[in-house]
């Protein structure tokens, strides 16, 4: 019997990565042979050429930008290229299903599958479809989604599915993270995590808010890589690290209220960990607003509490993180009552559906 091969695809942040993480040990068991599509230096291709059984193949991209830029003339033409690389792969791999998760990549990919009848699955994290998937829609057969709000949108070819999460989330131990973090327990755990690169306003706000915060909560702080600051370091309750991976479920595991940005992988994660979550999305002014949107839908159905970042300051913050802390067993209820956040299994199962 011949091995299935599958084209995996996606780039530009960690959230177009960190779901193929979660499916590929599936996609193993079930005999595919694992090829993954990325830029030459973009974020996925370090981290996919480390994953032992994935091809790394890298390709020409653009950036799909919003803004004014020089290199918005230039960019098509890479596009143009990457599209025929992608297409010339296709030919030369022959995969039976591509699966997508958006970035500028993942378009020229998108394009080449379609040219050789090759079906494609894509998936949107994010409330509203991004640029990159939009221009994929035509050429996908179908489209899984985050939110029920983006299934709406794309139409009768989406579905919410949730996203795919890394089994290892779920098998964190409390004791290992306390442990880690150097607390004992005795207070409970608030999480700040801010994103791969950090969420500079915020960990400012916090930090100038931990002779408050501290008598309540010991307070881990993941800061992002090169944001450690040494006058706050060694106060009592407080741990700062810059990036947390193997450890990171051991510490999840004794966390007891999330402090964060709204990326729409990192809320499913805590959703699907039963985190009560206080939301501060990037303004609309640094990014295309869909984190504000991440972190209203959440609201809306009840998951979480959001501060907007323009309301924030000292006596904000530390205001929102003990309404949050009381209103935690109404949040807990609400996220054990809402429907599954892990959308492996189904994603993986629409995998196989759109090859028959």
């Amino acid at each position: 019997m011949l091995m299935k091969k599958i084209v995996l695809t996606g780039g530009g942040t960690l959230g177009h990565v960190t779901p193929h993480l979660a499916l590929i040990p599936r996609l193993r068991e079930k005999g595919y042979e694992i090829h993954y599509i990325g830029t030459e230096n973009g974020m996925e291709a370090p981290k996919m050429r480390a994953v032992p059984g994935v091809t790394y193949h890298a390709v020409k991209s653009g950036k799909l930008r919003r803004y004014f830029s020089w290199q918005n003339f230039t960019d098509p033409f890479r596009v143009i290229a990457g599209a025929f690389q992608s297409a010339h792969l296709m030919g030369k791999i022959k995969p039976d299903v591509v699966f997508s998760k958006g970035g500028f990549v993942a378009v020229p990919v998108v394009f080449g599958a379609w040219l050789h009848r090759i079906p494609v699955l894509c998936h949107e994290s994010d409330l509203t479809p991004g640029l990159a998937n939009k221009l994929c829609k035509p050429f996908a057969r179908r489209f899984a989604t985050t939110f029920p709000e983006c299934a709406r949108a794309l139409g009768a070819k989406a579905e919410m599915t949730g996203t795919p999460l890394r089994p290892e989330l779920f098998t964190g131990v409390r004791e290992k993270g306390l442990s880690l973090l150097g607390f004992d327990g005795s207070k409970p755990v608030l999480l700040m995590m801010g994103g791969s690169s950090g969420a500079q306003s915020v960990n400012a706000c916090l930090r100038k808010s931990l002779p408050a915060l501290t008598r309540d909560f010991d307070i881990a702080h993941i800061c992002g890589k090169g944001n450690l600051d040494d006058s706050v370091e060694g106060t009592p309750g407080y741990r700062q690290i810059e990036f947390l991976d193997a450890e990171l479920p051991d510490v999840l595991a004794c966390t007891d209220l999330v402090l964060s940005r709204a990326g729409a992988n990192a809320l499913c994660e805590f959703q699907a960990l039963g985190r009560p979550m206080l939301l501060i999305p990037y303004p609309k002014g640094a990014s295309r607003g869909d984190q504000i949107l991440n972190a209203q839908s959440l609201e809306t159905r009840g998951l979480c509490r959001v501060l907007l970042q323009e309301n924030m300051n000292e006596d904000s913050l530390i205001a929102a993180v003990r309404k949050t802390w009381e209103d935690r067993e109404i949040l807990e209820k609400a996220l054990r009552d809402a429907p599954p956040a892990d959308g492996t299994a189904r994603v993986l199962e629409m995998i196989e559906e759109i090859q028959k």
